[in-house]
């Protein structure tokens, strides 16, 4: 029987060390040819035409965003309407706040975590331009039923993927049902390649826009024949000539030479995950204390999440203090009902009806982790603990 259940664990062996030497030995640190194999790689793994990776899921959130205003015919412009869930990760919102837009928070649904769908339903309107939407913990949007809203109307969806790689909606996998879908590759997540992240996308448009945006802002990262400028054929001229406004969130080489050797390991990781998952959900499905999350198409289970039901007498705190007692990581849902947060007073928002669900997983929820290994001696520790 184990005594402890940690939060994450490593998916490292020789392969990922041997990368990293690979990288020394060549004495090429910056990004070069192991990152643009990954980025390849990784649009064939999810069926999309292009793949940039950058330092981190948050940073494929800001060039996502960014990327928006700078097409021919500007996608989003400043003020514009963005429906956002109530709960998600900090750096869902902070790019859209950045750039200006005007968010329009909705609730979610206490089973899946994603979006409360007649909440969504009712919150678009004439002024919404965009609609963010956010795979939580690993579990798929029904994509289908969002689609159906926005037909016709002239909104399109951006896609945080950062918690749910390797997720299915009906055979289809998140992250490609946007105009372009954001992943991490943080140590926690379904593959790590230190810190990393991706913006996939099928618009070539959209591709030499965050190809620039990713370094600088330059010309020289951009190929011959693209969709931003004339690109001359003086390679000194272009090599420090800058055509948009924008940052430096290269990855670096060995991230990328890593993540090679992590994706061909990936579809394992995910068929474990949702092994364990399975054990999970026989165990607490019915639990008379806890919610947990239910999946609507085949998540990939970043963690397990558990929301407290009214008829249990304790509260979180105690929860979590008796799973601390006994050494069962745990967190909040992400970042709970995000309006809660003191930093709001720099957003321009609006919180569309009632918040009900979202503010009661921020006082109810939490979740523990899930893992690329068997986790079948913890999760029934967990559910003797907890019983």
């Amino acid at each position: 029987m184990v005594n402890n259940y940690p939060l994450a664990t490593s998916t490292w062996d020789e392969k990922e060390l041997s990368a990293i030497q690979s990288v020394i030995d060549k004495d090429v640190l910056t990004m070069g040819d192991s990152v643009k194999q990954f980025e390849e790689d990784f649009a064939k793994f999810i069926d999309r035409k292009y793949a940039v990776m950058v330092s981190s899921g948050s940073t494929a959130n800001l060039i996502a965003t960014a990327s928006l205003f700078y097409t021919k015919k500007p996608m989003l412009q400043r003020g514009d309407e963005v429906i956002v869930p109530a709960v998600s990760w900090s750096t869902t919102y902070f790019p859209l706040q950045q750039y200006g837009l005007k968010l329009k928070f909705v609730d979610i649904d206490l089973e899946t975590l994603n979006y409360n769908l007649e909440a969504l339903d009712s919150a678009i309107t004439d002024k919404t331009r965009m609609i963010m939407v956010v795979n939580l913990l690993g579990s798929p949007n029904e994509f289908d039923v969002i689609n159906d809203m926005i037909k016709e109307k002239n909104i399109f969806i951006l896609e945080d993927n950062c918690e749910s790689m390797g997720a299915e909606y009906k055979g289809k996998q998140t992250g490609t049902f946007g105009i372009m879908g954001t992943f991490s590759t943080f140590f926690s997540h379904h593959m790590a390649t230190m810190e990393g992240g991706f913006v996939t996308t099928d618009d070539e448009e959209l591709y030499h826009i965050l190809l620039s945006m990713r370094a600088h802002g330059w010309t020289r990262s951009l190929p011959q024949d693209n969709k931003i400028c004339q690109k001359s054929d003086d390679w000194f001229e272009e090599s420090f000539r800058f055509v948009l406004p924008g940052y430096n969130v290269r990855p670096v080489e060995m991230s990328g030479a890593i993540g090679v050797e992590q994706l061909k390991k990936l579809p394992k990781f995910l068929e474990q995950r949702r092994k364990n998952a399975k054990l999970f959900v026989e165990l607490f499905e019915n639990h008379p204390n806890f919610i947990i999350q239910k999946d609507i198409g085949n998540s990939s289970w970043f963690g397990f999440s558990l929301i407290i039901k009214p008829t249990l007498k304790l509260k979180r705190k105690d929860v979590v203090n008796i799973l601390q007692e006994n050494k069962i990581d745990c967190r909040p849902i992400v970042t709970g009902n995000f309006v809660r947060n003191d930093v709001m007073r720099f957003f321009d928002y609006e919180i569309h009806e009632e918040l009900t669900n979202a503010d009661y997983l921020h006082e109810n929820g939490l979740f523990v982790g899930n893992s690329q290994v068997s986790l079948e001696d913890e999760i029934r520790y967990l559910r003797e603990v907890l019983s």
